[in-house]
C-alpha cells in the first residue's frame, strides 16, 4: 500500500536528555523478532529488541531543547542507528534547521488554532509537540540520545510484533475510548489531549501510547515502495515522495489509524497534525 502526502488542513546550554521532570519520558523495551510489515506476507521483516518511547515528544520535554538552541543541533553522524550504517545527521541538513532560537520559536507556529506550543509554559506542557519538521524531530531525539525510528520498527511495535494486531490495542474497532482521532479541523477546534490520554485501553502491547492517532508520527525512511525483505533495515535513499510517517491523527479518521497505513510528506514541512517520538538501540 503506498500513498503520496496528504494535504494539510501545514539560554545556557541545557544537558542532553535534560527533561522537565513531571514530563520525563519513559521508554518501553520492544523485544525484537519476525513479523510481516503491513501485516502482508510478502513482506517480511526481522527487527532487533530497541526501546521506543511510550509516548509522543511533548511540548515540556522539547521546551528543554528550544532552551538550549542553537547549541542543541546535532553534530555529523549524530542520531544513528546502531545497526544500519549511513542513518546519522546529515551535515548538508544543517540548513534545514532554523538559524536561532527565534526562527525556532515561530516555526512552531504553524497553525494559530491547533499548535501546541506556547512561548512560556501553559497548561499543555504534557501535549505532544506538533509543528515540528522531520529535520527538527531527527534533531531533538539526537539531542535526547536517541533516534527517529524505522518505519520497520515502528510498525512493529504498532502490530504487537509476530501478533499482528489490527490496531496496537488489539482487533477490537477503533473507538474515542481508545484513540484520538477524527476532529473536523475544518469546522471545529478540537484541543489536543496530552499524550496518554486512551491509555491503557489504547496501548500497543509493550505499553505505548498513541500508536494510533493523536499526531502522525515521523519515522526514520524515506517514503517508497516496500523492499521485498528487511532485516534491521531502512530507506534511505530519497525517491521523491518525502520521509514517511505512521499513525494517523486528531484530525484524521479512522482509516488512518491503521498500522498499514502509510504516508509520506516533505520533510521541511511543519503540520500541526505531525509529531514524533524517540527510539534507542538496546
Amino acid at each position: 500500500m503506498f500513498f503520496r502526502a496528504l494535504s494539510a488542513m501545514a539560554i545556557p546550554l541545557v544537558a542532553a536528555g535534560a527533561c522537565i521532570p513531571d514530563v520525563e519520558p519513559t521508554e518501553g523495551v520492544v523485544v525484537g523478532g519476525q513479523f510481516n510489515r503491513l501485516n502482508d506476507a510478502r513482506y517480511p521483516a526481522t527487527v532487533a529488541d530497541f526501546q521506543l518511547d511510550r509516548f509522543e515528544a511533548t511540548v515540556g520535554r522539547f521546551r528543554q531543547f528550544v532552551a538550549g538552541y542553537p547549541a542543541t543541533k546535532p553534530k555529523a553522524g549524530a542520531g544513528a542507528h546502531p545497526l544500519i550504517e549511513g542513518s546519522g545527521w546529515d551535515a548538508a541538513w544543517d540548513a534545514s534547521l532554523p538559524a536561532g532560537q527565534d526562527e525556532l520559536r515561530a516555526s512552531l507556529q504553524c497553525d494559530a488554532n491547533f499548535r501546541t506550543w506556547t512561548d512560556e509554559p501553559a497548561g499543555n506542557e504534557a501535549a505532544p509537540i506538533n509543528c515540528a519538521s522531520w529535520y527538527l524531530a531527527f534533531a531533538f531525539c539526537a539531542w535526547d540520545e536517541g533516534r527517529l525510528p524505522t518505519e520497520a520498527e515502528w510498525n512493529y511495535a504498532a502490530v504487537g510484533g509476530n501478533e499482528q494486531r489490527a490496531y496496537p490495542w488489539g482487533d477490537e474497532a477503533p473507538s474515542q475510548d481508545l484513540a484520538v482521532f477524527g476532529c473536523d479541523s475544518t469546522m471545529t477546534v478540537c484541543p489536543i489531549p496530552s499524550v496518554g490520554s486512551k491509555s491503557p485501553a489504547g496501548d500497543g502491547k509493550w505499553g505505548h501510547g498513541d500508536l494510533a492517532g493523536s499526531l502522525f508520527e515521523w519515522v526514520l525512511d524515506y517514503h517508497a515502495d516496500l523492499t521485498a525483505t528487511c532485516i534491521n533495515c531502512a530507506t534511505l535513499t530519497d525517491g521523491g515522495f518525502g520521509r514517511g510517517s505512521r499513525g494517523g491523527a486528531f484530525s484524521h479518521t479512522e482509516e488512518t489509524l491503521s498500522p498499514t497505513y502509510r504516508i509520506g510528506e516533505l520533510p521541511e514541512r511543519t503540520l500541526s497534525f505531525y509529531g514524533f517520538r524517540c527510539a534507542r538501540g538496546e
